[in-house]
C-alpha cells in the first residue's frame, strides 16, 4: 500500500508575522507589549482558521522581537528565510519608521495591519508605509479597521479578520505554487490551444517549472510492471466492489466483449497508479529496484493528452482523471491530485488556484451549451424556474470531473464539497453510488474504457473560473459565481440525451448583475467565456481568486464579485478608482509578473 507522506516531505510555506514599533525608547517601552500581543493574536487567528492541503494547521512564525530599525528588519528577514516563510503580515500599533522597518522582498505576498487607535497615529503610519511601498514598486495590502479601538483592546475586529484571512488564503496559494512543477504527459490533444504549455507563464507568473513525459512512458510502465503490485490488487478490488457499471450506449455491433472490458479495467487502474507516481514519486518503486522511477516530477498538477493517439488504441483516461481528481480512492480520503484532461494546462492552473484556496476537489468541464428558458421549453415543454429562470449553462466533460462533484457530501444538511479531512466514509460511498461508469462511445474512444456519469446536486454555491492566455496581453483570469441547479429528472434526461449522456453533468446558473456587459444575462456569460473549458469550485470564492490574481499580477477581465469584496494591493487605486477593472489591467502591466 502506498505511503504518500513523501508528497509534502519538504513541508509547507509559513506565514511570518512582523511586529513593528517606534524605536524611541519611551514610546517603544509603552507599545512593545501591545504590539507583540496583536502579532500573536493575528498568528492565532490564522493558525486556528486556515489549513494546509494535508489538513494540518497553517504555521505562523512571530518574530521574537519588535522591529524598530534596519538591523532588526534584516535579522527578521534572515530568520524567516531560514524557516521557510512564504507570506508576510506586518503588525503595527502606531507610528514607526517605514523606510527602516519595511520588507523589500517583492516576491513575498505582504499585508500590513495598522491598529486603528487614536492614542497612537496608526493611520499616519499606514499612510506613510504604503506610500513608501508604492514609491518603490513593492505592492502591499493595507489593512486598517473601520472603527477606532481603545488602546487596551487586543481583539481583532471582524473586518480586519476578514481581510487578514482573505489575504492569507491567497498568499499561501501563491506560495504553495512556488518551486513546484506542472507535468505534461503527452502533448496537444485534438488541436486545443490550452494544451500548449507556455513555460514563460509558469515560470514568470506562478514560479513553477515544467516537466514533460511522452505517453509511451505510461505504456512502458504498464508493460514492465513498474507500479506497486500490492496496491494494484487493492485498487482493482475496490473498483470491482465500489464502481457501479452503467448501461453500454453503443449499438450491438460496437459493443466489446466482457473479457476485453475487464482487461480495460485493469489497464485504467494501472494508469491511475502510474500517473500519480509520475507526479509525486513512490518510494515503493525504489524498493522494487526502480530507483529513477521512484523520484517523480515534484508535480502539483499534471495533464494527460489522451485523445486521440492514446484513446484510439488504449482505454480512455476518464478513470484516472476522475479518481485522481477526487478526494478519495482505494486508500481512503486524501488530498486530490490535480490532473487536467486533454492536457489543458491552463485549466490545470485554474484548478490549482481554486484547490489551494478551498482545499477541495475541482470539477473540470466543457462549457457545452447555454440553454435559454425558451429553448428548454421548446425542447421539453418545461419552463425553467427559480435560480434557473434566466437559463442555465450545461457543464459536462469526458471523465475528469472529481467524484466529489456529485454533491453527495453534506454540510449542515446541504450538499457540499469538503476538504478531505472532513469527509466521512459514508459520504465517499454516496459519491460512488451516485456515479455510473458507462462504457465509452466506441466511435469516439476506439480503445474502450469507461466514462464517469453523474448529475451534480443542485443548491450548491459555486464559482466557475478559467485562466486564458491572450497574445499581446498575457494571462487573464475570468470567473463567475453562481449556483448548481437541479432540473426535473425528465427534463434533465431530455437535454442530456441531446449531447453525451455518459458524461457527468453540472447545471450552472451564474449570479446575474443587471446592466453588466458580461453578467446581464446567462447568454452574456457564455458569450464572453474565453475557452471551451472551465473549472467549478465549491463556494463563492471569487473575491479570493481576485486577490490571488493581483498577487501574481494576472488581471481579471470578467467577474461578478461586488466591489466591497474586492481586496487588492493599495497601489491599485493609484491606477484609477472609478474603473477598477481598468486599474487592475494597468497595475498588472506596470508591475509585471511576480517572478519577473
Amino acid at each position: 500500500m502506498a505511503d504518500l507522506a513523501h508528497r509534502y516531505e519538504n513541508g509547507f510555506p509559513k506565514i511570518g508575522i512582523r511586529p513593528i514599533i517606534d524605536r524611541r525608547k519611551l514610546v517603544k517601552a509603552a507599545t512593545k507589549e501591545m504590539t507583540m500581543e496583536l502579532a500573536r493574536e493575528a498568528a492565532r487567528l490564522l493558525s486556528e482558521t486556515l489549513r494546509y492541503p494535508d489538513g494540518s494547521p497553517v504555521e505562523c512564525v512571530v518574530n521574537d522581537v519588535c522591529i524598530s530599525g534596519l538591523k532588526e528588519a534584516a535579522q527578521c528577514a534572515d530568520r524567516f528565510a531560514k524557516e521557510g516563510v512564504g507570506v508576510l503580515v506586518t503588525v503595527a500599533s502606531g507610528w514607526c519608521y517605514p523606510l527602516e522597518t519595511m520588507e523589500t522582498n517583492k516576491q513575498l505576498p505582504h499585508a500590513v495591519w495598522g491598529f486603528n487607535g487614536t492614542e497612537r497615529p496608526g493611520a499616519v503610519y499606514m499612510g506613510a508605509l504604503h506610500a513608501a511601498h508604492n514609491q518603490k514598486g513593492l505592492p502591499v495590502f493595507k489593512i486598517y479597521g473601520r472603527h477606532v479601538q481603545d488602546m487596551d483592546d487586543r481583539t481583532i475586529p471582524d473586518d480586519v479578520q476578514a481581510k487578514l484571512l482573505q489575504f492569507a488564503r491567497a498568499g499561501l496559494a501563491a506560495a504553495l505554487l512556488r518551486g513546484k512543477s506542472y507535468l505534461s504527459i503527452g502533448s496537444v490533444s485534438m488541436g486545443i490551444a490550452g494544451c500548449i504549455v507556455d513555460d514563460s507563464f509558469y515560470r514568470r507568473y506562478l514560479g513553477m517549472k515544467n516537466a514533460y513525459v511522452d505517453m509511451t512512458e505510461v505504456t512502458r510502465r504498464i508493460e514492465r510492471g513498474i507500479y506497486d503490485p500490492e496496491e494494484f490488487r487493492t485498487a482493482l478490488a475496490w473498483v470491482r466492489e465500489k464502481c457501479r457499471i452503467g448501461p453500454d450506449p453503443n449499438p450491438a455491433e460496437l459493443v466489446i466483449p466482457d473479457e476485453r472490458k475487464e482487461r480495460n479495467w485493469e489497464t485504467v487502474v494501472k494508469m491511475a497508479l502510474i500517473v500519480r507516481d509520475l507526479m509525486v514519486g513512490n518510494p515503493k518503486l525504489a524498493e522494487m529496484g526502480h530507483e529513477e522511477e521512484a523520484y517523480g516530477y515534484n508535480a502539483i498538477a499534471s495533464g494527460f493528452q489522451g485523445q486521440r493517439e492514446w484513446t484510439d488504441h488504449f482505454p480512455s483516461a476518464d478513470f484516472l482523471e476522475a479518481v485522481l481528481n477526487s478526494s478519495f480512492d482505494w486508500n481512503g480520503a486524501r488530498e486530490p491530485y490535480i490532473v487536467a484532461t486533454e492536457n489543458d494546462n491552463l485549466n490545470a492552473a485554474t484548478m490549482l488556484f481554486q484547490h489551494y484556496l478551498t482545499n477541495t476537489a475541482q470539477i473540470f468541464a466543457d462549457v457545452r451549451a447555454y440553454w435559454s428558458p425558451e429553448a428548454v421549453e421548446r425542447a421539453t415543454g418545461h419552463r425553467l424556474e427559480g435560480r434557473a429562470a434566466g437559463g442555465v449553462l450545461h457543464l459536462i466533460n469526458s471523465g475528469p470531473a472529481a467524484l466529489d462533484g456529485t454533491g453527495e457530501m453534506m454540510r449542515d444538511g446541504e450538499p457540499a464539497l469538503k476538504p478531505h479531512w472532513e469527509i466521512a466514509d459514508e459520504e465517499i460511498d454516496r459519491c460512488l453510488a451516485a456515479t455510473s461508469w458507462r462504457p465509452t462511445y466506441m466511435d469516439q474512444f476506439a480503445g474502450g474504457g469507461h466514462s464517469t456519469d453523474y448529475l451534480t446536486r443542485g443548491g450548491m454555491p459555486v464559482t466557475m473560473a478559467r485562466i486564458n492566455l491572450v497574445e499581446g496581453l498575457g494571462p487573464v483570469l475570468q470567473l463567475a459565481e453562481g449556483h448548481t441547479v437541479e432540473l426535473p429528472e425528465a427534463v434533465h434526461a431530455q437535454l442530456d440525451e441531446r449531447t453525451t449522456p455518459t458524461w457527468p453533468t453540472t447545471w450552472f446558473a451564474p449570479n446575474l448583475v443587471p446592466g453588466d456587459p458580461a453578467f446581464d444575462d446567462v447568454y452574456a456569460v457564455m458569450e464572453n467565456w474565453g475557452s471551451n473549458h472551465c473549472v467549478v469550485s465549491y463556494g463563492h470564492i471569487g473575491a479570493d481568486l481576485i486577490t490571488l490574481a493581483s498577487i501574481l499580477r494576472i488581471p481579471v477581465n470578467m467577474h461578478n464579485v461586488g466591489a466591497k469584496r474586492l481586496f487588492r494591493p493599495s497601489s491599485w487605486s493609484a491606477f484609477g478608482t472609478k474603473d477598477p477593472e481598468g486599474a487592475d489591467f494597468r497595475a498588472c502591466a506596470a508591475y509585471g509578473p511576480l517572478y519577473g
